[in-house]
């Protein structure tokens, strides 16, 4: 090697680039950068580089027609910007295009989409991007990596970014108009780079005369499969782009079939149910397991126009509802009073009276997953465990942990003893009914929920409350008054949904760290501030191998289960959804499990297609 080479080297280890001016053979001067298709710190890819689609994608799967969905919240917002308080519209996301998406066949494979080309150097520290070269934006102009710098730098400036990417990300270097690198404070890891996929990429030469963290209900230049056609307040539907530029890359192939996608807005559930059953629009996704039950017993589903189905995904796991228990609160700050509240919970009584007994309780922060701590801490968990033996519950490292458990049929009085015994051991003890401490102040305490349907579960959890004489009351919020409280941290307990995305690395930091536990809006609503919970999300993250990760996820598991932050409620749930039967799907959709049909960058739902003929046989039966 050359001295020239050498130094250049020697400046990248040390992570001193800077060097935005250097052309992409000076570049390689210190490194050959070998782009690939994809990448994986975790497992070999599924797919190989000259893959034309994905399993769950047909190729030959026919353009046009329409498929109508619903919305709940209103059409207020087009920016495309990152973690607003005013949520873009529902189905804009097929309007951006990213620089990789998240395959739903693999545990954590990524593969190009807006990048062609992605290269690790061999310490890990620079992550090397190439943008395909026909890639443009819906008014000509070619994309660039001044837009993906654009893009970032506006990320970076939301707590979303704070959270999510300023902990790591030292630098991002444009090294021309294909080409950039992304330089690591330390070294890459799995996390870092699921976390890349998130990105919408915005234009930089649209924003540039306007504020691009303004909402707005002009619908700015955008790059992806469809463009608005139409909105107001309440509807928007969007057009598919015959020259997208993406159309036949192997990501896309055989996606994206529908030549129009029309969402209705339906600020109301029930009004929902009926205007799916009278056909109104068509896929319906049912998160009421009562009306999952009861409301779907319709001609037309008896005449088979209509298809009910449940769909397996692993995509989140853990906690699909909990409530979170703000250790910010003096009274909460007691385990034994966080684990008093936690036996006063029924779960086996509401999964029977109000979800059929369909629901199954979370018993891990990870549940539904291999990184959910079960049985005795292994050996490789004892040795991440064991430098902290001193801040640990003896029994993290003794006992197996396990929520109380009734027979359903109704009040647990058990379970109400064992909490009145742990409020006794805090200091808090019943007097004249009421339940209170040393100097005779009574302990409040306010169940908080924007969602009326999680009343029925919390009304009965307020009764049993009551008895142990807990001066507890429930409180419905809307979203205004919810977001302002959680930002202030302003509440006792707040009935939420704290699921983490399967491999659960990302949003450790996010969901548990104690950086994001003073940070307004930030994940850890909790308020969990704890070295040795830091030092475990370090461990999880920096880990290079599925067991690695799995051992330091399960000792998390544990420190977080016995540290009751959370009372866990049910796993999340399988999709539940309806449709009328006027589609195609492909043949190996069922791989798909680590996606959900709607809600992401990849969307199951977009390898669908128009069948024309089923469509015609409901249509002539007169729907």
């Amino acid at each position: 090697m050359s001295h020239g080479s050498s130094f250049w080297a020697s400046l990248l280890r040390l992570g001193l680039v800077a060097l935005g001016y250097l052309s992409l053979t000076q570049l390689a001067q210190a490194e050959e950068i070998n782009y690939q298709h994809g990448i994986s710190l975790l497992h070999e890819l599924k797919y190989p580089p000259d893959f034309e689609h994905f399993e769950y994608a047909n190729p030959l799967a026919p353009k046009g027609g329409t498929l109508v969905l619903s919305a709940s919240a209103y059409i207020r917002n087009f920016s495309g910007a990152p973690a607003q308080e005013v949520p873009n519209a529902q189905g804009s996301g097929r309007t951006f295009d990213r620089l990789f998406i998240r395959t739903a066949d693999e545990l954590s494979g990524i593969y190009g989409w807006l990048a062609d080309g992605i290269a690790l150097s061999s310490d890990r520290k620079s992550l090397f991007i190439r943008i395909h070269e026909k890639a443009y934006w819906h008014d000509g102009v070619p994309i660039t990596t001044k837009d993906v710098k654009f893009s970032m730098d506006e990320t970076f400036s939301t707590v979303f970014g704070q959270v999510y990417f300023d902990s790591w990300i030292k630098s991002v270097e444009v090294v021309n108009p294909r080409e950039m690198v992304i330089h690591h404070r330390e070294t890459f890891t799995n996390a870092n780079l699921v976390s890349l996929v998130w990105f919408r990429i915005r234009p930089a030469h649209y924003w540039s005369t306007r504020d691009p963290r303004k909402t707005t209900l002009v619908p700015p230049v955008a790059s992806g499969p469809y463009r608005v056609a139409a909105s107001d307040s309440g509807y928007v539907r969007y057009e598919r782009v015959e020259d997208y530029w993406g159309r036949d890359i192997p990501v896309n192939r055989g996606r994206f079939n529908f030549d129009t996608i029309h969402y209705d807005v339906y600020r109301d559930a029930n009004v929902a149910r009926e205007g799916f059953r009278k056909g109104l629009f068509d896929v319906y996704f049912e998160a009421d397991i009562g009306h999952w039950n009861t409301s779907y017993d319709t001609p037309a589903k008896e005449r088979g126009w209509v298809l009910q189905e449940t769909r397996p995904v692993q995509k989140f796991i853990g906690l699909g509802a909990a409530i979170t228990l703000n250790t910010k609160r003096e009274q909460l700050r007691d385990v034994r009073v966080r684990e008093a509240l936690t036996w006063a919970m029924d779960f086996e009584w509401q999964n029977r009276v109000f979800s059929y007994g369909l629901q199954t309780r979370a018993s891990s922060y990870f549940a539904k997953s291999r990184f959910a701590a079960t049985g005795m801490p292994s050996a490789s968990e004892l040795k991440l465990l064991a430098p902290y033996r001193d801040q640990l519950p003896p029994r993290t490292l003794t006992e197996v942990f396990q929520l109380p458990v009734s027979n359903g049929s109704g009040l647990n009085r058990s379970a109400l003893e064992r909490a009145r015994i742990l409020f006794a051991e805090a200091g808090w003890t019943v007097r004249d009914g009421h339940l209170v401490n040393a100097h005779g102040e009574p302990f409040k305490f306010e169940l908080m929920t924007q969602n009326p349907a999680y009343r029925r579960i919390l009304l009965p959890y307020v009764e049993s409350l009551k008895v142990l004489g807990i001066d507890a009351r429930l409180r419905l919020l809307d979203s205004v008054m919810t977001i302002n409280l959680l930002r202030e941290r302003d509440f006792d307990a707040y009935l939420r949904n704290p699921s983490v995305l399967n491999p659960p690395i990302g949003e450790l930091r996010a969901q548990f760290g104690s950086k994001t536990a003073v940070m307004p809006m930030g994940g850890n609503l909790s308020g969990i501030r704890s070295g040795l919970v830091d030092a475990l999300i370090e461990e999880a993250q920096r880990a290079d191998t599925i067991e690695a990760m799995t051992a330091a996820c399960r000792a998390l598991d544990r420190v977080l289960l016995w540290g009751f932050y959370h009372i866990p409620l049910n796993v999340p749930d399988d999709e539940r959804f309806l449709r009328w039967d006027k589609f195609g799907r492909p043949e190996g959709e069922a791989v798909a499990r680590y996606e959900h049909l709607v809600g992401s960058s990849l969307r199951v739902l977009d390898s669908w297609w128009f069948d024309t003929e089923k469509a015609g046989k409901i249509a002539s039966a007169g729907k």
